[in-house]
């Protein structure tokens, strides 16, 4: 008989903390129950929160710059014909032995996140504030569409965003999880695990979040226990390789 309690779990949750030091504007659809043409989402208990769909997707764009600043060959996200496995038009030594798994050729991004034919090796959580709801007040925010041709603002396109409250260091708090790899046939000595070093370091990339970030919201810092993410000194090298063939 087999229990759940022994099978094995090798999962591996990391705790990540967005402290937003301004207002943040994450929209959500419709405008029900407010008076803002974009009201900033929650979750069902009214609880603030950045979508998990909004993190990865930020974190992989910053990954991919660092790999590529590091000369590694990328495919091009998010159109499927020019991810992995297809690259149609994309050029590079995608043949390099560091991309061949048992699905095929992979560069290293697709390789955590995953594409159209392989599974990402990481899961987000939304990122929820940890403040109560009901202690927060709804602000709402007017702005106007600019005519970018003229300079000038727009006739008839004033709209008002929600925001949460400005310097207010609201926490958003969630966790990622790092699945096992999915191919066993290979020893972990024989795959230095890069996942958790680019995920860092991407991180570290991500200063702001949410919509209007060039008039001053969603401007954040983080709040991440470094030792979570504690690779040994041979991954680092692995990664300051690329740029060899």
């Amino acid at each position: 008989m087999i229990t759940l309690a022994s099978l094995r779990n090798t999962t591996e949750t990391i705790k990540i903390t967005a402290v937003i030091d301004t207002a943040l504007c994450v929209g959500a659809g419709g405008s029900a129950g407010s008076l803002a043409d974009k009201p900033i989402v929650r979750n069902a208990e009214k609880n603030l929160l950045i979508p998990a769909s909004q993190i990865k997707g930020r974190l992989r764009h910053e990954c991919e710059k660092i790999a590529r600043a590091l000369k590694w060959d990328i495919c091009e996200s998010p159109k499927p014909d020019t991810m992995c496995p297809q690259r149609t038009g994309v050029v590079g030594n995608f043949g390099r032995k560091e991309y061949q798994i048992r699905r095929g050729s992979h560069c290293l991004i697709c390789q955590i996140f995953g594409n159209s034919v392989l599974p990402s090796r990481i899961l987000f959580d939304d990122l929820v504030c940890t403040e109560n709801p009901d202690d927060l007040p709804e602000v709402i925010r007017p702005a106007v569409t600019i005519n970018r041709r003229r300079q000038t603002a727009e006739e008839n396109k004033l709209y008002f965003l929600e925001t949460s409250p400005a310097n207010a260091s609201l926490k958003f708090t969630g966790q990622i999880h790092l699945l096992p790899n999915w191919q066993p046939d290979i020893a972990d000595s024989d795959r230095p695990d890069f996942a958790k070093a680019l995920i860092y370091a991407g991180l570290k990339h991500i200063n702001a979040l949410g919509g209007s970030k060039s008039t001053g919201l969603g401007w954040l810092h983080w709040e991440i226990d470094a030792s979570e993410f504690a690779v040994e000194e041979a991954i680092w090298s692995f990664l300051a390789k690329g740029g060899e063939s």
